[in-house]
């Protein structure tokens, strides 16, 4: 590879990422910070959202799991896909409607309850710091294939270029460069890709290039359906687990009303669908010119670094190179940036003060703590996208079940709530931990424990449910009414008041602790 080529690369993506972030220094009132004063234009929101989305499990993770075990991890594109069409027939306006900032407002406005919101702020950031572990380890992997760095330099670089982005200018600045960061790594992915292609097909030959490899079948066995729970379960976590991502569920915010949500859930399905052709690509051919990377260690993970380099020799592979660097030091930014804010805005609605001074306080550990946790475990052998999909398993036994009965049944209590956040939060976590330690072995044991979501989700809405039956006479008095803003339009939920302000930050509906929208 070319180090300095590569070089600069990285640091162009951070110029960008820092410059672009300057204009989020006019973010000055509480509503600039956490949701962009509720002005973000659906497609410019369609791009920000995928931007952030598009982590280094998608970026790295899904080639270089093709590469390794073939075309059945190509369930991980579809379901990450797949998941925003199930947000936006059950959540995403109804979401935006509430006029919280962060789901810990959507659950206290919804049910009444301290416990619900305290339980949802420790959940939150339990996800946005799990999160970003995956993101950072990635980035110093990144790095050190690229320049032959050592591994901590790419998770230091990308911790201090977000902590800055986030700090000086919230949502407003993050907003704009992640719909800038979603085109950079569609093209960054896009332009080798196609070089690539040619090559395959015999199009173009470059001085050197090898020829493909015949790829070995493995031979056949049975796993007792092991393998087909695997599909079936990570289908559960990708599917639902999206809408319990707060970094994803805080974009709805940023829209001017419910409406304008939808129209960005359904730009994000058409953005998404097509930069997931592309990882494909990369993992296709690296099982024709690179077959059998370690499945023991990161080798996989590192598929389309080093692809580009490898079938165009010479100085037009390493400016290939150079620019898939580039797109994938955008996805650990871009992503990293978005789950910090979530990780914020709760940290400072619930423990400094929730103005923009707390916001900027409660910003450090949300960066600095994942930053400790991935120095940490940068030698693990686990796969980014399979870490990234233990997390998803848990979000989407935590809010999944929270935001689609407390959206669309009225009788959820705040006990039943509780309830089933610990059961399906505390059973995927374990699972995660199990799994990370490497209990479990190759077993069913260790199947059931490596794709928990299966058994997971369904524990959390029994036990959410149930408590709700049990506890009957505390159905928050205000039920009908929260529901009928959820789901009339703004114009017929708002009362004279409300329509009074229709132009403005619909946010009545927030509990008093989430409505400073006063200037700092």
């Amino acid at each position: 590879m070319n180090a300095p080529a590569n070089l600069t690369a990285v640091l162009l993506v951070v110029a960008v990422t820092v410059g672009i972030g300057g204009y989020g220094l006019r973010s000055r009132s509480t509503p600039d910070f956490y949701v962009a004063s509720r002005t973000v234009s659906p497609l410019r929101n369609a791009a920000a959202v995928s931007g952030e989305y598009l982590s280094a499990a998608s970026y790295l993770g899904i080639a270089g799991l093709l590469a390794t075990y073939g075309s059945t991890m190509l369930w991980y594109g579809i379901g990450y896909t797949a998941g925003y069409l199930v947000l936006l027939v059950l959540v995403a306006a109804p979401l935006r409607r509430s006029g919280a900032y962060t789901v810990s407002d959507f659950a206290e406005a919804r049910l009444g309850s301290m416990a619900v919101r305290r339980t949802a702020t420790v959940f939150v950031v339990l996800i946005g710091l799990l999160y970003q572990v995956p993101q950072l380890v990635g980035a110093g992997l990144a790095l050190h294939t690229a320049l032959g760095a050592p591994a901590w330099s790419g998770t230091v670089l990308v911790t201090a270029v977000v902590l800055v982005s986030v700090i000086t200018g919230g949502m407003r600045s993050v907003t704009l460069v992640q719909s800038v960061q979603y085109w950079l790594k569609l093209t960054a992915l896009a332009v080798p890709a196609l070089a690539l292609l040619l090559v395959w097909r015999g199009v173009w030959h470059p001085a050197g290039s090898p020829s493909p490899v015949p790829v070995a079948h493995a031979a056949g066995g049975h796993d007792g359906g092991q393998g087909l729970y695997g599909v079936y379960s990570l289908m559960v976590a990708l599917f639902l687990g999206t809408m319990g991502l707060p970094h994803v569920t805080a974009r709805f915010y940023t829209n001017p009303d419910g409406r304008a949500a939808r129209r960005t859930t359904v730009g994000v399905l058409g953005l998404l669908g097509v930069f997931y052709l592309l990882p494909e690509v990369y993992g296709g051919l690296g099982r024709l010119y690179a077959p059998g990377p370690a499945a023991a260690d990161r080798a996989a993970d590192t598929e389309v670094l080093l692809l580009p380099g490898r079938l165009v020799p010479g100085t037009t592979g390493e400016l290939l190179t150079a620019l898939v660097v580039a797109g994938a030091f955008a996805a650990f930014l871009s992503t990293c940036s978005g789950l910090a804010l979530s990780v914020a805005a709760v940290l400072s609605q619930d423990l400094f003060g929730g103005d923009v001074r707390g916001f900027r306080r409660a910003a450090a550990p949300a960066v600095l703590v994942p930053c400790a946790i991935a120095l940490l475990l940068s030698g693990s052998g686990m796969s980014v996208a399979h870490e990234v999909g233990l997390i998803f398993s848990v979000a989407a036994a935590t809010f999944c079940p929270l935001l689609v009965l407390g959206i669309w049944w009225r009788r959820l209590t705040a006990a039943g709530a509780v309830a089933g956040m610990l059961v399906g939060g505390g059973l995927s976590a374990a699972a995660l931990t199990l799994t990370l330690l490497g209990v479990g072995g190759t077993g069913w044991v260790g199947a059931l424990l490596a794709e928990p979501a299966a058994w997971s989700v369904p524990a959390a809405f029994l036990t959410m449910v149930g408590g709700s039956l049990l506890t009957p006479g505390r159905v928050p008095a205000a039920a009908s009414v929260m529901l009928a803003r959820l789901h009339l339009p703004e114009a017929l939920a708002a009362g004279p008041a409300d329509r009074s302000a229709a132009d403005g930050d619909r946010s009545s509906a927030v509990p008093a602790r989430s409505s400073r929208d006063g200037h700092h």
